[in-house]
């Protein structure tokens, strides 16, 4: 049973950042509808809650209110209960309900703001009340099942402001969130996590040893006897023309490579992929990502939830999306399943989401490369598609199972994508190609002019033709192209404007820079 004795020190801070919170979603609340009368709505980038409504406002205020009330007693009654933490709760979803309603109205880059809000400190309360009885239920002694069932939900409600909200909010959101899950790690590793937690069952190393010279070369041996991704490929395709290879360049020969025009029918840079590039980072040394058990080690033991794309590839029939926890990906979809398992017939695939913003932990074994503050040229065949320029580098992280496929398409950003855990194929196509890509229009009312009806798999022969996604090739087998395979530690340089067809050929981890 947990010893809430030892844990007191992490378990005051976060109660007090829980209490914190409150204070300043209740004095923002009273401050909105104190003078909403006399002042106009919000534009969607101002930082309040004007726009959302004063009855959602008042009912968000009033839940703040009663939690400050109610955290000053024991939340758990005799018979493990507490009807007042209870109705709380339900009034915060309703919110949360009724704020989330709203995201499906407009485009996410056109939500306005206040709704993003209130949904992300809705959610922060009501983390609140669940970490309040969470406490209570330890002192209770109540069983570890219920116990660990509470942290799973605290989790799950942090990590759905983040994934669903972007963790709205320059007062309360993305960073008070971070921190609420730093401190709740810190209360967690106060005493070692047994296998009745749900967690890594035996992954979880031994504290980190601060203060000698040789700490690094010490951490990287508490992994070295944990299990790696298998590096199985179900199939490899034939690389028929390859990409430029090159070891690392200086930051001035890689913009020099990007301006200079070799060919002046054919504008802009050619794909490149550099060698050794990654060689010092954490995630490839120190912190390995392809030990499963350290990236339970990072996400609370795996119960940090991520957002998966379940099928093949997103435009087959039957693609759905799922938000899941990291444990389950890793154990269900990519690890290789125990004897006497059924192998899932589902592909799950996190793709292209920002999950190192959400999990700043990995994000710290990772560095953006220098080549991220070059200035690159601008699309080469059509200026319309260059966006305003990045105020950083976006990154986004893909992690999936062999046979994970991100169909032909093309991005509006210079593109590194970086292998950090085992290998892909990838195929490019030339911007002043774009007339043979076959691009698509909208489809059911998502625009996806930038993606390909060319399914590269089928027209090679290396997947069944489901549903004739093979017909109409219209010489498309004819069109020129490049590939290669990114090896762990490739970096792949992705031009502006060129389409790219990616196959994982094992389980996969890559990060992609997306900068102009």
């Amino acid at each position: 049973m947990c010893n809430i004795k030892a844990m007191t020190g992490s378990h005051s801070k976060l109660k007090t950042a829980c209490l914190s919170a409150a204070r300043g979603i209740q004095d923002e609340c009273s401050a909105t509808i104190g003078d909403a009368s006399s002042r106009p709505v919000s534009q969607p980038d101002d930082e309040s809650f004007h726009g959302c409504g004063e009855p959602l406002v008042q009912l968000l205020g009033r839940q703040a209110s009663q939690l400050l009330t109610l955290s000053s007693r024991p939340l758990a009654s005799k018979d493990g209960k507490n009807d007042t933490a209870h109705l709380i709760l339900r009034r915060l979803e309703d919110i949360i309900t009724a704020s989330y309603a709203r995201f499906y109205a407009y485009l996410f880059k056109e939500l306005p703001v206040c709704w993003r809000l209130l949904y992300t400190d809705a959610t922060i309360l009501k983390f609140a009340v669940l970490y309040l009885s969470y406490l209570g239920d330890i002192r209770s002694q109540k069983g570890a099942e219920e116990i660990q069932s509470g942290l799973e939900e605290m989790v799950k409600t942090l990590d759905l402001a983040l994934i669903l909200a972007g963790g709205a909010g320059a007062r309360r959101g993305r960073r008070w969130i971070n921190e609420a899950f730093g401190l709740l790690e810190d209360a967690l590793q106060a005493r070692p996590l047994s296998s009745d937690d749900g967690s890594a069952e035996g992954h979880r190393p031994h504290k980190r040893r601060k203060g000698l010279p040789d700490d690094e070369e010490r951490e990287a041996r508490l992994w070295d006897d944990q299990p790696s991704f298998s590096t199985h490929e179900p199939f490899t395709p034939p690389v028929r023309y390859p990409i430029k290879r090159t070891d690392p360049i200086s930051l001035e020969a890689f913009q020099a490579y990007m301006t200079r025009q070799a060919n002046p029918s054919r504008p802009g840079p050619l794909p490149l992929v550099i060698t050794g590039l990654t060689t010092s980072w954490p995630a490839r040394t120190t912190h390995p990502w392809c030990k499963p058990a350290y990236l339970l080690s990072r996400t609370l033991g795996g119960r940090r939830l991520v957002p998966v794309e379940l099928g093949r590839s997103y435009v087959d029939a039957g693609w759905g999306q799922k938000i899941i926890p990291l444990a389950e990906l890793l154990h269900t979809h990519i690890d290789p399943p125990a004897p006497g398992t059924t192998t899932p017939t589902t592909t799950a695939y996190l793709a292209q989401h920002p999950l190192l913003s959400q999990l700043p932990a990995l994000r710290a074994d990772v560095l953006i490369p220098d080549y991220c503050y070059s200035a690159p040229p601008g699309h080469p065949t059509d200026p319309s598609q260059d966006q305003p320029e990045l105020d950083a580098p976006q990154l986004n992280a893909w992690l999936g199972p062999a046979g994970t496929i991100t169909p032909l398409h093309t991005d509006p950003y210079h593109n590194l994508l970086v292998q950090v855990v085992g290998r892909k194929y990838v195929r490019l196509y030339a911007p002043w190609e774009t007339g043979r890509m076959r691009a698509r229009g909208r489809e059911g009312g998502v625009e996806m002019g930038n993606t390909s009806e060319v399914d590269v798999g089928v027209v090679e022969g290396w997947d069944d033709d489901e549903g004739g996604r093979g017909e109409g090739d219209e010489g498309f087998s004819e069109v020129p192209f490049l590939d290669c395979i990114l090896e762990p530690g490739n970096t792949l340089y992705i031009p502006i404007g060129w389409w790219h067809y990616v196959r994982g050929l094992s389980v996969s981890f890559s990060v992609s820079f997306w900068w102009n």
